[in-house]
């Protein structure tokens, strides 16, 4: 490590640990003044609703799924996160016409209703919806403890891992207890400090590149990169749950498509960058072997053993504040499905500034997190929600007079969700042909639990959003 840099990386340290008191005060005195405020109606302007979808995706997809992506792909994962990052920004532009049209809680269990209808196809969309929702904020948690447990002393139980993943999950069950505001604020917080230090990280660890490790003649066969588009997609998967948060939004025709695309765009040019530093700096067989933390070991060649405690220390909060911004997307989820007859009652029940079902919910995902491993989860999860952003994109093609959405783009948009699903399928066909058999379990097992829920509870779809935009009461058939 030469001079300059050992002296920009001591600065940074110290600024580092210097500032963190600080912002976890801001964080704590935002929480307290929502509680003051106690207001209600619209709470989320452009710059919250950029920092719901940061935080949603800067999470699992840099720190649990890098070592993955890389696994198939190796010094090309950066081009692999470019792909992925262009297929996100077209899938957002399709998602944020939708949703400037129809802003609703629900977010994309409406976009399916209007499209196709309240039958037993849009159900089902939206069980698998909401299961994969479950198991995604699962993973982050699980990463959250892997991390956690890689800054305890050596020899620590590994049950250690499970404890800090179910402790998160409970710590933000109650913050979003407080209701949107309180939530958004405390993301715009967290969002600045993860950004900053992963910025700092990317461009320092730039000058210890080794060009060679990035050359073309390292680069694994070029089917390979499109077999990891699944994994790397669903780094950047979270964007969705901007269109969740458009009913608190104030003008969410001009906010929400905003948002949508400046939040990909942001994240897109970080996990390139990552990318570039972890596969240009270490050798791939160390990155796979340390995958579940490899963005920490990359930080040791930069800023030595500290690094390694601050990349870790930053990938604490990133997980923290996915799982944040995720049980908002997915108590507005639960709360859509349960109104819409969907979900039991009980989801839809308010509780402080809430609803029930992020209690529920939040009891699932702490089920998920102890009883699952996740590894291969993470791939069922990522190709089943390419299946529903395809089916979705589908239906958009017969509301476009209704959001004057370009049809060439959401062609492309549809287009490019198949070509992912296809390839994903392709490679887990020959590597792990279970994933394969479990996507049709995952799929069959909506449907049933849609049939279930119609036959035993006796409830229909009713729309939040009627044909003029507005909301409409809800109707319990």
């Amino acid at each position: 490590m030469n001079d300059a840099t050992s002296h920009f990386s001591k600065i940074f340290i110290r600024y580092f640990i210097d500032i963190l008191p600080e912002l976890m005060n801001y964080v704590m005195n935002s929480v307290l003044m929502e509680k003051k405020m106690n207001k209600s109606g619209n709470n989320i302007n452009f710059v919250s609703a950029v920092s719901i979808g940061i935080g949603t995706m800067v999470g699992a997809g840099i720190f649990a799924l890098l070592g993955e992506a890389g696994s198939i792909t190796g010094s090309a994962t950066w081009i692999s996160f470019f792909i992925g990052g262009l297929i996100a920004l077209i899938s957002g532009y399709s998602f944020g016409k939708l949703g400037a049209r129809y802003p609703s809680a629900g977010g994309i269990i409406e976009y399916l209703g209007q499209s196709y209808g309240t039958g037993v196809f849009t159900g089902a969309m939206g069980v698998m919806m909401y299961i994969g929702a479950i198991v995604s904020i699962a993973l982050v948690a699980k990463a959250f403890g892997a991390y956690a447990l890689s800054m305890m002393p050596d020899g620590t139980n590994y049950m250690w891992e499970t404890i800090f993943a179910v402790a998160i999950i409970i710590f933000f069950v109650i913050v979003n207890l407080n209701g949107a505001k309180g939530m958004a604020r405390i993301e715009t917080a967290i969002v600045g400090l993860k950004l900053v230090a992963l910025a700092v990280i990317a461009v320092a660890g730039l000058f210890y590149v080794s060009p060679e490790r990035l050359a073309v003649s390292t680069y694994p066969p070029v089917a390979n990169i499109f077999y990891s588009l699944a994994i790397t997609f669903f780094a950047y998967e979270g964007f969705r749950v901007i269109t969740n948060a458009a009913e608190d939004m104030d003008n969410p025709a001009k906010t929400l498509p905003r948002a949508i695309m400046s939040s990909i765009g942001i994240v897109m040019v970080l996990y390139i960058l990552i990318a570039i530093v972890v596969f240009g700096t270490l050798p791939l067989p160390e990155i796979i072997q340390a995958k579940d933390y490899a963005l920490a070991e990359a930080a040791k060649p930069v800023f030595g053993s500290f690094g390694f405690h601050i990349v870790a220390i930053t990938a604490l909060i990133a997980t923290a504040s996915s799982i944040n911004a995720n049980l908002y997307g997915v108590t507005n989820i639960t709360y859509q499905l349960a109104k819409n007859g969907e979900l039991p009652n009980a989801f839809s029940k308010p509780i402080m500034h809430s609803k029930e079902g992020l209690v529920i919910s939040g009891i699932f995902i702490i089920f998920l997190a102890v009883f699952l491993n996740l590894g291969e989860i993470a791939v069922l999860g990522s190709i089943s929600v390419l299946i529903i952003h395809f089916f979705t994109h589908i239906g958009h093609l017969k509301l476009l007079k209704e959001t004057k959405a370009s049809l060439w783009m959401v062609v492309l948009a549809c287009f490019v969700t198949l070509g992912a699903i296809a390839m994903a399928l392709l490679y887990e066909s020959k590597h792990s042909p279970h994933i394969v058999t479990m996507i049709i379990m995952f799929l069959l097992g909506s449907f049933l639990i849609e049939i279930a829920l119609r036959t035993f509870l006796q409830k229909k779809i009713v729309l939040r959003i009627n044909g003029n935009g507005f909301c409409i009461k809800f109707m319990m058939k």
